[in-house]
């Protein structure tokens, strides 16, 4: 099911907003200031945000200017004002569309569909996110909050195998098969020497050791 974070503090347009966009079968995540949409964005993926301009305590170009330092999500922009040096300020932060209040629910709907369909694959085949990290598929790099980890390729590896299989545990056998091939002679000391780097350069514990067994991340 796609998910589409709603950013929007007017509460009648956020009510029918999710009204509709769960009738049209997406799953929906709101927050009503850019602080909360800062928070929602760095828990978990989205496919597509809704991103109203004018909020409180950070407006929505701040929003946008976050999210894309991070990812290529889709952004639609909603707003009340139609000034063209905004509307030109909102593309200039590679906005997807700019949508003025009021609107029509079904031409979003297929605003968005449009979006969706022409974005489909692209986002997912290059960039994989997992809370606040996102790792660049075809680059071979990786960010945490948008700073940059120097990360070997056999580092990279360890951890898009961990964050593709979230919430499964991958045994060192299963490790040392998808890393360094099946014909690989060595024995596990190499995963554990590459967790224990890996581990030290993200800063933070994502990485969870099933004793005996192997590794997992969290499913989130």
């Amino acid at each position: 099911m796609r998910r589409i974070l709603i950013v929007e503090d007017d509460l009648d347009i956020l009510e029918m907003l999710c009204a509709w966009l769960g009738e049209a079968g997406y799953a929906v995540v709101t927050a009503e200031d850019g602080l909360q949409a800062l928070d929602a964005f760095a828990a978990s993926p989205f496919d597509l945000v809704l991103l109203d301009l004018m909020l409180p305590k950070l407006d929505g170009f701040g929003v946008c200017e976050w999210i894309r330092r991070r990812s290529g999500v889709p952004v639609i922009m909603l707003t009340a004002l139609d000034d063209e040096a905004d509307q030109l300020r909102g593309y200039d932060l590679r906005i997807d569309d700019y949508v003025t209040k009021p609107f029509s629910m079904p031409v979003l709907l297929r605003k968005i569909a449009a979006i969706l369909r022409r974005c489909d694959g692209q986002e997912a085949a290059r960039l994989l996110h997992y809370r606040d990290l996102v790792l660049d598929l075809d680059g071979y790099t990786a960010t945490r909050e948008g700073r940059d980890l120097e990360l070997t390729n056999r580092e990279f590896e360890c951890l898009r195998e961990l964050i593709q299989h979230q919430g499964r545990v991958m045994t060192y056998q299963m490790l040392l098969n998808r890393i360094w091939n099946y014909d690989y002679l060595g024995d596990e000391r190499v995963i554990y020497s590459h967790i224990k780097n890996l581990r030290h350069k993200l800063g933070a514990d994502y990485i969870q050791t099933v004793r005996g067994v192997g590794y997992r991340v969290e499913k989130v």
